[in-house]
Formats: C-alpha cells, structure tokens, sequence
C-alpha cells in the first residue's frame, strides 16, 4: 500500500470517528471521497503494467480490465464497492447522505479489497 492510499484510509476514518453531530453528512461524503480515491489510487497501482490506453483510461475502464491482473470474485468486489461510493459520493437533493454504518461497512470491504489487490499485483503482471 502506498502513502497516498494508506493516508486517505486514515482520512476516512478520522472523518468517521471525529463527527460532531452537526456535520455528520458533510463529514459521512467526505469519508465516501476519501475511500472511493484510495480505491481508485489501488486499482491505477495494481494496473502499471497494463497498456498505455488502458492506464490513461476512465476508471470504469479500469475496473473492467482489473480482471486481467487478479482474480475475478476480487474485480468484482472491487467495481462493486468502487459502484456504492460512487453513490454515496453524489449529493441530491432527494436522497440522504450514506450513513455512519454504510461507510463503516465500505471502509471495511476498500481495506479488503485494497489488501486482495496489493498481494495479487505482487504476483500478477498485466
């Protein structure tokens, strides 16, 4: 794990543990950012060896050909959780922000998944 991905991680979990109970959305999407960027920042990692077009690509791309590099259950998980954040990253005026348990169960599948990739891309190359 790098030190961009490792401080994100840490980020989010200052943003989940530190929440006054005034600014719980703002900090609750803040935390959503910070784990969807470690993620993404993971996947660009574990995708050095891929082709140029595939490493300058959209991050929907990136998640496509993840299942080059490692095994399919881990690409799946990874664009599954990578999808909820996403979701939980954009604000609308309809819907409430991701809830304190929501992110705490994403934080725990990104660290799953971050942790899958880091020891697939020591073994795999694209």
């Amino acid at each position: 794990m790098n030190a961009i991905v490792h401080q994100l991680l840490v980020t989010a979990d200052r943003l989940l543990t530190d929440a006054p109970a005034a600014m719980t959305a703002g900090r609750y999407r803040g935390a959503a950012f910070a784990l969807r960027t470690a993620l993404e920042a993971t996947v660009s990692d574990a995708l050095l060896n891929a082709p140029t077009g595939i490493r300058h690509g959209s991050t929907r791309a990136k998640f496509l050909c993840l299942r080059s590099c490692t095994e399919a259950q881990t690409a799946r998980r990874a664009k599954a959780v990578w999808g909820l954040l996403c979701l939980g990253c954009h604000y609308h005026q309809y819907e409430i922000g991701p809830t304190e348990d929501q992110l705490r169960l994403w934080r725990s599948e990104v660290g799953l998944v971050i942790g899958l990739l880091n020891d697939s891309g020591r073994a795999a190359v694209c």
